[in-house]
């Protein structure tokens, strides 16, 4: 899977024609699934990258918020880019956003309290009057699709005072947070804007209908759901069964539960009932610290304390994406240098769900990064030689990591977060047989003729080894792919 989209893309409404244009190439690469951006429009009209939630039944169709695109595109443009990623049989990922609305069109009066931010639970300031921007008329749709409005019943509480001018947590009159939510700060319901009362049946009713009129008009294929710590955890496993009798019958989900701590996660797994993967967080920390570490890091364990190493068939290993890339609210990045080798972690070891950055494969040219080295040829490499026979080749040497692919076209896989490192190591059924380095393809190692090898790699570099006809089977097609590039242009 690839995050088609990195968080400080120009407004210039032109992602979803690139992706158009780009999805047979993304099917020869041998990526199976696109994770797209949030589709609907948002408080920030075409600034707005799409979890400033405001209508949900816009796809860039209406003149709302300054704009009738979104910053990717309109609803025609979508659908295309859904349509052409079909037709090279990769399936769509739409990121929904459901915790929370914002750009309300009109105020309210409302009785709330104000609560502690650090402790949600808390009370500092008893009920009293508000003035509140938490009702959503939706004046540029005029009822289209929906008739439905919103007001502040629909909502548990709201971080605005339009009277005092001050953004307080403010927990509207007959309201509780919910208690199937993260109890990080007390309680986690509240993360920003209006948030969304999942208890009010009202608003049940108009998730249904929206997701239903949703799944069917633009026929994706899973979804990838936006800030579930914040959401009841009981609301999901019937909204997708319900999600996947409609439209292309959307089978896939993975939620972001942001929490670098393991069992947080399976907390929710089991309180959602195993209906979706978890963006696997801890993993990404653990990269990260092996990136920061200077070569102290226990390599040899990466796995060890994440969702991925525990229960791989719930996880979706990733680097990095549109939130931990410099500059933004959860910016933990993984440093530059090790990039590769974690790349090579993901997907050339045993994650059966990983996905890759947009702004580690295309480069991000506003923050000065280069895409990142051997990246293609890696999710190339995976599609088409990589076997599930992984043997580990790990040691004593704890800045050391390798592995290898055993199977008609084995891969060879060894990385150091220090100085350069070596493996020897025997198997007799490839004897005579030569490896390329694709990282360094002047790199080229044999087997003995007793099946005997040595395979190296360069201080703080990643080594991925293939056989000479796999690498030129590769290059062939990559080639290939860029000449199709060429012509295009």
């Amino acid at each position: 899977m690839i995050q088609y989209f990195e968080w400080d893309l120009p407004a210039d409404r032109s992602l979803y024609k690139k992706l158009t244009a780009n999805a047979k190439e993304l099917s020869r690469i041998g990526f199976t699934m696109v994770w797209m951006p949030p589709a609907t429009k948002g408080a920030a009209g075409v600034n707005d990258v799409g979890y400033g939630a405001y209508d949900l039944y816009d796809l860039g169709e209406f003149y709302q918020k300054g704009s009738q695109s979104t910053k990717y595109g309109t609803k025609s443009q979508y659908l295309r880019a859904i349509s052409a990623l079909h037709q090279n049989h990769i399936k769509v990922i739409a990121d929904v956003v459901l915790n929370h609305k914002m750009g309300a069109d009109a105020l309210e009066n409302a009785i709330a309290s104000t609560v502690i931010y650090q402790d949600r639970n808390a009370v500092c300031q008893e009920p009293h009057e508000v003035l509140t921007w938490s009702r959503f008329t939706f004046p540029g749709r005029a009822a289209q699709y929906s008739s439905f409005q919103w007001n502040w019943h629909h909502f548990t509480g709201t971080d605005y005072n339009e009277d005092t001018k001050q953004n307080d947590i403010l927990l509207f009159e007959g309201k509780r947070w919910n208690d199937r939510v993260s109890h990080e700060n007390g309680n986690y319901d509240f993360i920003m804007g209006c948030d969304v009362d999942f208890t009010n049946p009202e608003v049940l009713k108009e998730l249904y209908e929206w997701g239903r009129w949703y799944t069917k008009t633009s026929q994706i294929d899973g979804f990838r759901l936006d800030a579930i710590k914040n959401i009841d955890s009981s609301f999901f496993p019937c909204w997708l069964e319900e999600m996947h009798r409609l439209g292309n019958h959307p089978n896939f989900a993975v939620g972001e539960f942001w929490s670098g701590n393991l069992w947080d996660l399976k907390r929710y797994l089991h309180d959602c009932g195993y209906c979706m993967r978890l963006m696997d967080v801890p993993l990404h920390y653990e990269l990260q610290r092996a990136s920061m570490s200077n070569g102290t890091y226990d390599i040899r364990n990466l796995f060890q304390n994440t969702l991925s190493g525990i229960d791989p068939d719930h996880a979706c290993a990733f680097v990095d994406n549109h939130d931990t890339q410099p500059g933004q609210s959860l910016e933990s990045w993984v440093m530059d240098w090790f990039k590769t080798a974690a790349y090579c972690s993901i997907l050339l070891y045993r994650c059966q769900c990983p996905c890759i950055f947009y702004g580690d494969y295309y480069g991000m040219p506003s923050l000065h990064k280069e895409p990142v080295h051997g990246l293609k040829e890696m999710v190339w490499i995976r599609h088409n030689l990589l076997s599930d026979n992984i043997i580990d080749l790990f040691d004593e040497d704890r800045q050391k990591a390798c592995w290898m692919a055993y199977g008609t076209h084995p891969v060879i896989v060894i990385y150091t977060i220090a100085d350069w490192k070596e493996k020897i190591f025997s198997e007799p059924n490839y004897a005579g047989m030569t490896l390329i380095d694709i990282m360094d393809p002047d790199h080229k190692e044999t087997f003995d003729q007793n099946g005997r090898i040595r395979v190296t790699c360069n201080p703080g570099c990643a080594s991925v080894y293939i056989l000479e006809k796999d690498w030129a089977l590769m290059n062939k097609d990559l080639k290939k792919k860029r000449r199709l590039r060429r012509k295009k242009i």
